[in-house]
């Protein structure tokens, strides 16, 4: 993409109303504009993260098993009178009621849909066990939104839901989906802290929130050294084994909140016990037959007996993810993102617009890398060009200079550690793969 061309709105400005890194960075890097109070326009460098970001959990949803469907965000008031939850869940939800005066709402969840389409649909034992999942706009009324897309009104949320015959079934969905969140976090370069949780108005008796470590995090967080060690991106899961033995090391010792700082623990582990900041990005949940009673989603077993279900839900904030990403990953000049979800991964800068030499390297380098470059081809100081290519957070700037060019070199500068070496056009494109 050429940036000419390329709709950028970048800010010098940090905007007033922005009250947390991940919120300035994100209206000054051009990705998301405000349209109403916690509801943003996502412009089409936000959009491109986003949608790297979607795809991750989408990938690792695939590899554990679940299976993707879409469900509407307009829900009717029905299916959340039959659960009991309608009248309960608060003024969060945003109730409705179209031309004919029924009841509807915009979804804040979707455990009562999810139950009435499976309840609808398998009669049998033999059917089960089922992960179904989507990702799909969200709507919850804050009181008071705020911090952009970390606590907005509207947001993008990945949310499964796991269908089983008895609770040790549904311990084990519960354990696939506990690894698929800690391979997806790894994913993004995120090191992510499982803690046991209140489950709230979910319903239910087991609950893990998961946090990323950012150093501008809302909530202390206290951490195994051990942990912060492990690296989750190489390690390789069977989704098949019994994941139980890893569940329980990874929960038993490793993480507390600031609210439950157990002596006992701290006593044990001593220097290994590392307090940290945390984001919490995604929130899982085993509630047995809270749903599934309310509303009848029962199965034939294999003596014709009518079985009630036991269920999950499984959340991840994908739109918050986002926000959370800009936490950990960003510096006084801007954000940097990791390769797995960089909206590019290389930056082009231009040094010399109309230079003939500067113009026809930096023509051969766009064309080599594709889809995956933003090439800054404007009319604009050099300053102008190095201090918007650091803002947006690129993980390589590729700069392309007349001096540099006069000897077939170019500059590649890292932006993670602001390394800088020149290499040939052709030692460039190798390095990319290209």
């Amino acid at each position: 993409m050429r940036l000419s061309a390329y709709f950028l709105p970048t800010l010098k400005e940090n905007p007033a109303e922005a009250q947390i890194v991940s919120h300035r960075l994100m209206l000054r890097a051009g990705m998301i504009r405000q349209t109403a109070a916690g509801i943003y326009t996502w412009l089409p460098l936000g959009w491109r993260v986003l949608r790297k970001v979607e795809q991750i959990v989408r990938e690792e949803q695939d590899r554990a098993g679940a299976q993707e469907l879409l469900m509407p965000t307009i829900q009717a008031a029905e299916l959340w009178k039959e659960s009991g939850r309608y009248d309960d869940y608060g003024k969060e939800m945003l109730r409705i009621t179209d031309r004919h005066d029924r009841e509807m709402l915009y979804g804040p969840t979707n455990e009562e849909m999810i139950t009435a389409v499976f309840r609808d649909n398998v009669k049998r034992y033999r059917d089960l066990p089922k992960i179904l999942y989507h990702i799909q706009w969200k709507f919850r009324d804050e009181v008071r939104p705020r911090f952009g897309v970390m606590r907005g009104r509207e947001f993008l949320m990945k949310d499964a839901y796991s269908f089983d015959l008895d609770p040790a079934a549904a311990r084990r969905s519960y354990n696939r989906m506990f690894i698929a969140y800690m391979r997806t976090f790894a994913r993004m370069g995120l090191k992510a802290i499982p803690m046991r949780a209140d489950t709230g108005p979910i319903g239910g008796d087991l609950s893990h929130e998961f946090h990323i470590l950012a150093e501008t995090g809302e909530s202390a967080v206290f951490v195994h050294r051990d942990f912060i060690e492990t690296d989750w991106r190489n390690r390789e899961v069977d989704y098949d084994d019994d994941l139980q033995p890893l569940v329980d090391e990874l929960t038993g010792k490793y993480a507390v909140t600031e609210e439950k700082h157990d002596p006992a623990m701290a006593a044990e582990l001593g220097d290994k016990l590392v307090c940290a900041r945390g984001i919490e990005v995604g929130h899982i949940f085993n509630f047995g037959q809270k749903y599934s009673k309310a509303m009848n989603a029962v199965v034939a077993g294999p003596g014709g007996e009518s079985i009630t279900v036991e269920m999950g839900s499984y959340g991840i904030g994908v739109s918050r993810l986002v926000g959370a990403l800009i936490e950990a990953y960003h510096d006084d000049a801007g954000i940097v993102w990791p390769e797995a979800v960089a909206p590019f991964k290389v930056g082009l800068i231009n040094l010399k617009k109309g230079d003939p030499r500067c113009d026809a390297a930096c023509e051969t380098l766009y064309r080599a890398f594709g889809s995956d470059v933003l090439y800054d081809d404007r009319d604009e100081r050099a300053g102008v060009k190095f201090a918007d290519m650091d803002l947006i957070g690129l993980p390589w700037q590729v700069i392309v200079g007349p001096k540099g060019i006069a000897n077939g070199m170019v500059e590649l500068k890292s932006r993670r550690t602001g390394d800088r070496q020149e290499l040939s056009l052709e030692a460039v494109l190798e390095r990319f793969g290209v």
